[in-house]
């Protein structure tokens, strides 16, 4: 009998990838697909031929087609995908196209309330977007997106247990908080950071996508350190206020990732609480942490000032009701917070076309 390849590409959407979570036909894994009397030959595209699921798969693909045809010889070639434009293909997550840090050198300056405002933002655009919450001590995005008290499901792929992200406004998001109560204090030392950080990309089922926004701790400790050596980190935005001792601090958070060593871009710098303005005098800027600390972070580090961000009441109501601001329509804070992401995608195009991919850091301990 003849064989349809219709029947075995349906066949085949049985099968499942096991980073994204998606079958095979849609995440474009099967190439050259051939049919030759019983033989059915094709291609199985992996990110790298050191995957510990390549025999799982290769099994699971001849168990499909045989289902529809079981007198069938299903020949499957394992093959490894060529580097792309962004990622290395031995990345765990080569399915994201660009990872970004939004780092800061002090706590306090808003920088999980720039990360959640810039993954919607970017999903506003059009992106398929992404968020992590790697502040692994004071987990808040799940109250900034209203998740609260919610936890991930575990799922078993290829008798691997793989955790599905929970989704906020259409966007798969993976946080600490998830997983401890929101009292319980976090007390950990630098392998068990370094392996949440893992966790949260190696065993985590993220579908594809454009961006995938990693919200860091203040600081440049093993939470920073565990990202670069675990991922390609494609550029890293800095968040500051502009007063001197939130400069002092960026500062060093920008020289941690321009070290050689880590090599990882500065995209740009986002001002944070810039001025005041206050809802009856909407036309009024008072300048409570000083001016020109942005700029300046922004020409030290040779990036660009991605935005500044005002306080305005309607920032913190938003963090506050799960309902970031950038979704809602506050005078001046909402347009701020879409320029940043508009800056951030510009800057984020510039980069890739300008400089080669990141490459995952190797460390010697």
């Amino acid at each position: 009998m003849s064989f349809d390849k219709t029947k075995i590409v349906k066949a085949l959407t049985k099968v499942t990838d096991p980073n994204s979570g998606q079958d095979i036909i849609t995440m474009n894994m099967v190439r050259d697909l051939e049919i030759d009397g019983n033989n059915i030959n094709f291609s199985l595209e992996l990110p790298s031929l050191d995957s510990r699921n390549k025999s799982d798969m290769n099994f699971a693909c001849m168990q499909a087609v045989q289902e529809v045809y079981p007198e069938a010889n299903v020949n499957v070639h394992m093959i490894s995908a060529a580097p792309g434009v962004q990622q290395q293909p031995n990345s765990p997550v080569s399915h994201i196209k660009n990872i970004i840090a939004v780092g800061s050198g002090k706590g306090g300056v808003g920088k999980s309330t720039i990360s959640v405002n810039l993954a919607l933002g970017l999903k506003q655009l059009g992106a398929k977007v992404g968020l992590i919450d790697a502040d692994l001590y004071g987990p808040s995005i799940p109250t900034m997106l209203g998740l609260q008290g919610q936890r991930p499901q575990v799922k078993q792929i290829y008798d691997q247990p793989k955790i599905m992200p929970l989704e906020a406004y259409g966007m798969p998001v993976m946080s600490i908080g998830f997983i401890i109560e929101p009292e319980q204090a976090v007390v950990l030392r630098g392998p068990r950071l370094s392996g949440i950080i893992k966790q949260f990309f190696n065993d985590t089922v993220w579908p594809p996508l454009d961006y995938l926004i990693v919200d860091l701790p203040p600081g440049t400790g093993d939470i920073q350190l565990s990202l670069v050596q675990t991922v390609p980190v494609t550029g890293a935005i800095l968040v500051t206020t502009p007063q001197e001792v939130a400069i002092a601090d960026a500062i060093k958070a920008m020289n941690m990732f321009l070290l050689p060593s880590v090599n990882v871009p500065i995209l740009g710098v986002v001002e944070n609480m810039s001025w005041f303005t206050p809802a009856e005098l909407p036309d009024n800027k008072y300048f409570l942490f000083g001016e020109g600390g942005g700029k300046r972070l922004a020409k030290e580090s040779n990036s660009v000032l991605l935005g500044q961000v005002p306080i305005v009441q309607g920032i913190r109501e938003g963090g506050d009701e799960g309902k970031p601001v950038v979704l809602r329509d506050v005078p001046h804070a909402t347009e701020a917070m879409q320029l940043v992401a508009k800056n951030a995608a510009r800057q984020i195009a510039i980069r890739n076309e300008t400089k080669d991919p990141t490459r995952i850091v190797k460390m010697n301990n």
